[in-house]
């Protein structure tokens, strides 16, 4: 409890010293917007003139698109610098980290906090529209709606851990932008469509290497489509846990051998 009161008033004094540039927040969060809208439209405009893909419908993408939106903008509201981790090591800000009385992931993750409003907006909004329409079509029940919750905190938490691997292994290699690219932002843009798109080989690496299918493809197998049985859910959840637990390990292994620029 000390460690949550002490993160929330951190992201607090994060917050507020960012509002302080009221233009750049706004500005950002705009071109934030157009940039996500842009590029479902150029989705949703190719399945408009085909129906389907794979037998994937419209709704049923925007949901995998919603869901992986609301779970990314989770994680990088609450660990916003995690991501950053590269230039701390570079810059050797990350000395100051250590010397404050706070554990160093703690400090880290509430440096430069942000909300990402367009992204919450408009994974809500994407989520809206599809629940609405499958609940209507009658492909799924109310009973959607919480379990659909459920698997955004696993999906955020899954990414956090995807994220926090990454930046640990910049104790060792320091650059890690093109690392990044591959487990985080390759492998999310590629995991807001139906993994069946894929390779075989591709599928594999997006479930076991960097475990993003499990954001919302598997749990959507189960809550869209009704495959695979509640069991879906429960590895969701399992394969979160884990990811977890070893990503903080992993982190641990990494700071006891970081050296600083000074050493």
């Amino acid at each position: 409890m000390i460690s949550v009161k002490l993160y929330m008033l951190l992201i607090r004094a994060s917050l507020r010293s960012r509002m302080q540039y009221k233009f750049n927040f706004f500005f950002s969060t705009a071109m934030a917007s157009c940039v996500h809208i842009s590029e479902f439209l150029m989705v949703a405009l190719v399945m408009l003139r085909f129906g389907n893909i794979k037998g994937w419908t419209l709704y049923e993408v925007c949901y995998l698109y919603g869901v992986m939106m609301i779970s990314r903008a989770i994680y990088r509201t609450l660990a916003s610098d995690v991501h950053h981790l590269e230039k701390y090591l570079v810059s050797g800000d990350l000395d100051a980290l250590l010397t404050r009385p706070v554990p160093v992931l703690l400090a880290l993750m509430t440096q430069n906090a942000r909300v990402l409003f367009a992204e919450f907006g408009q994974g809500l909004i994407l989520l809206f529209i599809a629940i609405k329409a499958l609940m209507i079509s009658g492909q799924i029940g109310w009973s959607v709606i919480p379990l659909t919750g459920l698997i955004i905190v696993s999906g955020a938490t899954i990414l956090f851990a995807i994220g926090l691997a990454t930046a640990a292994a910049g104790f060792w290699l320091t650059r890690i932008e093109s690392l990044q690219n591959m487990t985080e932002d390759a492998s999310q843009t590629a995991a807001r469509y139906p993994l069946s798109l894929y390779p075989k080989w591709l599928q594999g690496a997006l479930l076991l290497l960097v475990p993003v299918g499990f954001i919302n493809y598997i749990p959507a197998l189960y809550l869209l489509r009704h495959q695979g049985g509640i069991g879906m859910l429960l590895g969701t959840i399992a394969v979160a846990a884990t990811a977890l637990w070893l990503a903080m390990r992993f982190w641990r292994l990494g700071l006891s051998r970081y050296q600083s620029t000074g050493s």
